[in-house]
């Protein structure tokens, strides 16, 4: 999808199209988390501390994430995409891998199929994707990016080195911006210069993965795609402005945290057997902490009582540290298809509660209800 999150916004907010847009954390260390191509001109793009892009585009206009609208308009995508074929590779909300080639005969050539859902995503949606296609994976991803916006490309095989020659080699998953920087010390500026370059030069680099770096800039990937794969967790974090060591400010941010894991839990339709908590200190040491139990549950509360305990007992460890950023976590996922028939009735009420408060921040937004244990102190 183009800037998916941005691109919600202006559809969901007509005032806001044509303008530059960022959203993103708001606060002094915030991230953008996504950007419009209005704000890209000025050299702002996702994952950039907010100050840099602030600094950038001072009249940029910033707001939060709605993380539940951009997981339901996920979902149409989606939908569409299942019409094609049951292979699909999700990479996050806003991308995934098809695998069409059973589906020719009855949906039409390739280039139909990807034209096809282009078009239903614009009518579903009313947002743009940009489609790469191409006989593998990694040539797919490439091309996907190649026309940006709302742009059709593809890599036939007898094209292959004619289009990824020329191509910067910063196109390629994998050489970041350390190893870009010393491949073109070594005169590497392109995929073609990559793809020829001998391993003299290469393997100081690159070591035993010389040969696979080389095959990717000729285009080679035999990867399958890789259908239904296993959400493995679900987490909500937060960098805070000012580093704290209230410990009541502290469990404000930890309810907050842990409301927000279990909102996303209950939206998936997960239940959970482990909770764990992210914690990183002034020095940006990282620590993480974990439980497991069982039966598997959405129980907000328990979750919470957890993530408390896992939280005490680590500044246990660490008395008065000034924290950075705190995280709270959910794992060792299973369908909630069928709760405990033995559930408690005040874990079967605290579900219910939860799922209320989610229709409501749905129909009213995110600061329309709190818990009273994430107010904080004024």
């Amino acid at each position: 999808m183009d800037a998916f999150y941005a691109s919600v916004e202006q559809h969901d907010n007509p005032e806001l199209k044509g303008k530059p847009l960022i959203v993103g954390g708001t606060r002094g260390r915030g991230v953008v988390a996504a950007a419009s191509y209005e704000v890209r001109r000025f050299g702002v793009h996702s994952a950039m501390p907010m100050s840099e892009a602030l600094r950038r585009c001072p009249h940029a206009i910033c707001i939060p994430p709605r993380m539940r609208r951009y997981q339901e308009v996920s979902k149409q995508i989606f939908a569409i995409f299942h019409e094609f074929t049951p292979l699909i590779e999700g990479l996050s909300l806003d991308e995934a891998f098809l695998d069409v080639s059973a589906s020719i005969k009855l949906k039409g050539s390739p280039e139909e199929i990807a034209r096809e859902i282009k078009r239903r995503i614009v009518a579903t949606t009313g947002l743009t994707a940009s489609i790469g296609l191409a006989s593998n994976k990694l040539l797919a991803k490439i091309a996907s990016d190649l026309r940006k916006p709302d742009g059709l490309v593809w890599i036939r095989p007898e094209e292959v080195t004619t289009v990824l020659d020329p191509l910067p080699i910063g196109r390629l998953n994998g050489v970041g911006r350390k190893t870009g920087a010393r491949l073109e010390e070594h005169g590497i500026h392109t995929l073609g210069q990559l793809r020829l370059a001998p391993d003299s030069v290469l393997w100081p680099l690159f070591g035993r993965f010389t040969q696979r770096m080389r095959e990717r800039a000729a285009g080679i990937d035999d990867r399958p795609v890789v259908a239904d794969c296993e959400e493995k967790s679900i987490s909500a974090e937060e960098t805070f402005e000012h580093d704290i060591r209230n410990r009541k400010e502290l469990d404000a941010e930890l309810a907050d945290l842990a409301d927000r894991t279990c909102a996303r839990l209950r939206a998936k339709q997960f239940m959970t057997s482990q909770v764990q908590v992210k914690i990183r200190r002034r020095d940006f040491t990282t620590y993480t902490r974990q439980q497991s139990f069982s039966p598997p549950t959405q129980d907000g509360q328990l979750i919470l009582d957890i993530a408390r305990k896992l939280l005490a007992g680590w500044l246990e460890e660490q008395p008065r540290v000034a924290i950075r950023l705190l995280g709270v976590g959910v794992a060792r996922l299973s369908p909630a298809w069928q709760l405990d028939l033995f559930a408690s009735t005040s874990a079967a009420a605290d579900d219910k509660l939860g799922t209320a408060v989610d229709r409501i921040h749905e129909k009213f937004g995110e600061q329309s209800l709190t818990r009273a244990h994430n107010l904080r102190t004024v």
